[in-house]
């Protein structure tokens, strides 16, 4: 099941949901704002990061800013509390499954969800259109 962490007023976060929406796929919505947070998925988020807490904070917001921590001194415990306690942390939107994890809305990085038998067909018909685009091309010469 994909979750969606997102915050309500952000526009890279609507567009996630409603790519999800427009592909009729099953996911969770978690408002960063209004619903809980809850430790393990934090814990399954961190997992799923390739750089680390340093991908999923917003260094940008006045939280990160107000806060004035050295991020890489905290302990796992320490800095799954402070995002608990601090949402806005977060980037968003941050949608999650088992095996993936996207930060941010980004059209081609978050085809990552469709299943993969939707993929191959979408990658099919791709290669049937350059194929044919081909074809016009080597006519029209």
């Amino acid at each position: 099941m994909i979750k969606l962490f997102y915050f309500p007023g952000c526009s890279s976060s609507q567009k996630a949901k409603q790519w999800l929406i427009k592909n009729e796929l099953n996911f969770e919505e978690v408002n960063l704002i209004e619903d809980e947070l809850e430790k393990s998925d934090i814990l399954r988020i961190l997992s799923l990061t390739e750089l680390g807490a340093e991908e999923i904070l917003s260094k940008r917001s006045h939280i990160y800013k107000a806060l004035d921590l050295d991020f890489d001194t905290l302990s796992l415990s320490e800095l799954v509390k402070l995002i608990s306690k601090n949402r806005g942390l977060l980037r968003r939107p941050l949608l999650v499954d088992e095996y993936r994890l996207q930060v941010g809305y980004n059209e081609d990085d978050i085809r990552q969800f469709l299943p993969r038998s939707v993929r191959k067909i979408e990658i099919a018909r791709a290669i049937d259109n350059v194929r044919m685009w081909d074809e016009e091309r080597a006519a029209c010469n």
